[in-house]
């Protein structure tokens, strides 16, 4: 996490006006005689007014004379009888002395004394605090950051810039919940505004949600990291918490997995390149066994390591199926017409799919569902909606994925697909359809 903070100080106090004294500061002499009481109150000594009068305070802070403004306030406070006002003019120049000499610590107490005095412009408290917030927060004192960014925050201040900040402090803090809180707030106003948040932000909520325990909050944040900043690593995620680790999930869907990830991700690992080449072969889908390890070799993960001699007798195995099934593929159409249940039907579709002949595979899955007897039909469906997609039919592809309801992570693989299709372009790996390799 990046360390964060507000604008600089500099800038923030200045805001404030501590780049001079107080705005009602006048000398004694300067009060008309029928002046109210209120005002006359709200006045230094001509003793004092010397010391820390505006012109000469603006001076040393320019020429950063960090010296003289501290010998000033120290005579300033040896004066004797001073009343609340004068000590609230004189805790201003000492913000302002502190802010030149990069004293944080004597700034903070300087502004709590400013804050205390009564004499503040309300306009200008909730900064102060803020200053004192980001004072604290470069301390790494982050429970007390969150107590000044809450005052802040009950001030009426403005948390757009502040809520980060208090974010921040919170998950530093180890204030997972509340850190959590605060970023699906964020989140939420950014997406309700039209914004994307950002990529910072939704990271510290994977790892807030992930500290405090939320799998909900969890999962919510890893889909919007997808959905916003795709990659292989929040594909996989994604998979893994939205379909393997869901309870109900049933390892005979394992191969839907695999594929859904091979379609999702750039890059699988060298396992789920061999387990869903060697399925694939096991199954009879002998050009899908040679389209994933022509991927994995391509990407560079196959072929190489101790395990580069199994890889080249695997991928010889799926080239010569694929060859062979090139060959006799139009020969089984016809039983599979004649059988009693559309898994033939099915088969030989994806198979025609895996040829990169999509729009022929889509009518046989189609036939092969609508006759029916199939052992899980929403598992046809699953293979229906990726040959629509890679046959660049994206709209019925999604209808298609939206109507697969089955548990046991098919309904959950399928809502993840349709995430997929509604990447922008290019930002899904191999899968939607018309930038898949033809002969996927």
């Amino acid at each position: 996490m990046s360390h964060f903070r507000l604008a600089r100080l500099c800038l923030l106090l200045a805001a404030v006006g501590l780049n001079t004294a107080p705005a009602l500061m006048t000398s004694a002499h300067a009060q008309k005689a029928d002046a109210p009481a209120a005002a006359a109150a709200n006045t230094v000594r001509p003793e004092l007014y010397k010391l820390i009068d505006s012109a000469q305070v603006q001076q040393l802070v320019a020429a950063k004379n960090v010296t003289e403004l501290q010998n000033r306030v120290t005579q300033a406070e040896a004066l004797p009888n001073r009343t609340p006002y004068e000590n609230y003019a004189i805790s201003r120049v000492k913000m302002v002395t502190a802010s030149v000499s990069g004293n944080n610590a004597a700034l903070a107490t300087a502004i709590e004394e400013v804050l205390n005095s009564g004499f503040e412009p309300k306009e200008s408290q909730s900064k102060l605090v803020l200053a004192v917030a980001d004072i604290r927060y470069k301390e790494q004192n982050y429970p007390a950051a969150v107590e000044q960014l809450k005052r802040y925050e009950t001030m009426g201040g403005d948390m757009t810039t502040a809520r980060p900040l208090l974010v921040r402090a919170m998950y530093l803090g180890k204030d997972y919940t509340g850190a959590k809180t605060q970023l699906l707030q964020t989140i939420a106003d950014n997406e309700k505004a039209g914004k994307t948040p950002t990529q910072e932000d939704l990271k510290l909520l994977i790892s807030a949600a992930h500290e405090s325990k939320d799998t909900a909050a969890y999962n919510t944040a890893v889909e919007k990291m997808v959905a916003f900043y795709p990659t292989d690593e929040y594909w996989s995620e994604l998979i893994r918490v939205g379909v393997i680790k869901k309870p109900g999930f049933s390892q005979d869907n394992f191969m839907t997995v695999l594929r859904l990830e091979f379609a999702a991700m750039k890059t699988l690992r060298e396992e789920d390149y061999v387990d869903l080449a060697e399925t694939a072969l096991r199954d009879g889908f002998p050009t899908e066994a040679k389209n994933v390890m022509d991927a994995g070799y391509s990407a560079g993960v196959l072929g190489k390591g101790a395990n580069a001699k199994a890889h080249g007798q695997l991928r010889d195995r799926a080239n010569k199926g694929a060859a062979d099934d090139a060959k006799n593929i139009a020969s089984g159409e016809a039983s599979a017409a004649k059988a009693k249940t559309g898994a033939g039907l099915v088969n030989l579709g994806w198979a025609y799919s895996t040829m990169g002949q999509h729009d022929k595979a889509i009518g046989f899955i189609q036939q092969g569902i609508a006759k029916g007897g199939l052992k899980q039909p929403d598992e046809a469906k699953l293979r229906l909606g990726a040959a629509q997609a890679k046959a660049g039919r994206k709209d019925e592809a999604i209808k298609t994925f939206e109507s697969v309801k089955a548990g046991g992570g098919l309904s959950d693989a399928a809502r993840i697909w349709t995430m997929l299709l509604k990447q922008p372009a290019g930002a899904g790996a191999q899968a939607t359809a018309a930038a898949a390799p033809a002969g996927q």
